[in-house]
């Protein structure tokens, strides 16, 4: 396999606002077919004070949050880059998405840190058989900042390229994890699921 549109991808987050959705439009960008989610029950964004963070329910629009925070204080949001954010979500697509919610079936789900990761996993093991068509789950731990979001992008875009390359990533992908561990210095949980 070398078109990476063949591969069907989910990259999961918390939020679907930062990490999710970074590597979502770098991996768009290269032709794979991608989508982007969050776990968390709502989407959280940080807040004027620390301890007021804004919440939004998964489905509101990216228009929308954009439109409240710039209302609430346009150059606070401006500086800390989430309007720069919210603005590239907006071109990628509606709204932020959980999930828990989907029913749509991946080859590959890429979270990107561990807590994320096992609510993907508790979530994949606790729902009914469908086909037992096989999924793999990979993380690879990517904090939560703009910088470390485009880096992680990064990562997530050369490992996939590197899965894309396989006839049968079923049986080549520990040989394909172990690589690119060694070769950026990351370790990568796996699991494979079923639908």
């Amino acid at each position: 396999m070398t078109d990476p549109s063949k591969l069907s991808v989910a990259v999961v987050c918390s939020s679907n606002m930062n990490r999710s959705m970074e590597a979502h439009n770098f991996l768009a960008k290269k032709g794979f077919n991608v989508r982007s989610y969050g776990t968390g029950e709502r989407v959280k964004l940080p807040g004027i004070a620390f301890d007021k963070p804004n919440v939004y329910e998964f489905g509101t629009s990216y228009e929308h949050i954009y439109r409240d925070l710039e209302s609430k204080d346009k150059e606070f949001y401006t500086q800390n880059g989430l309007l720069h954010m919210l603005d590239r979500n907006r071109r990628i697509k509606k709204c932020p998405e959980r999930f828990q919610e989907t029913k749509e079936q991946f080859d590959i789900i890429i979270t990107v840190e561990e807590r994320v990761y096992d609510l993907v996993v508790l979530h994949m093991e606790s729902m009914a058989a469908v086909n037992n068509r096989p999924v793999h789950v990979l993380n690879v731990d990517v904090v939560d900042n703009a910088e470390d979001a485009l880096m992680g992008a990064f990562l997530i875009t050369d490992m996939l390229n590197l899965m894309a390359k396989s006839n049968d990533i079923d049986n080549d992908i520990d040989e394909m994890i172990q690589e690119f561990e060694e070769r950026r210095n990351r370790v990568i949980l796996h699991s494979v699921l079923f639908y």
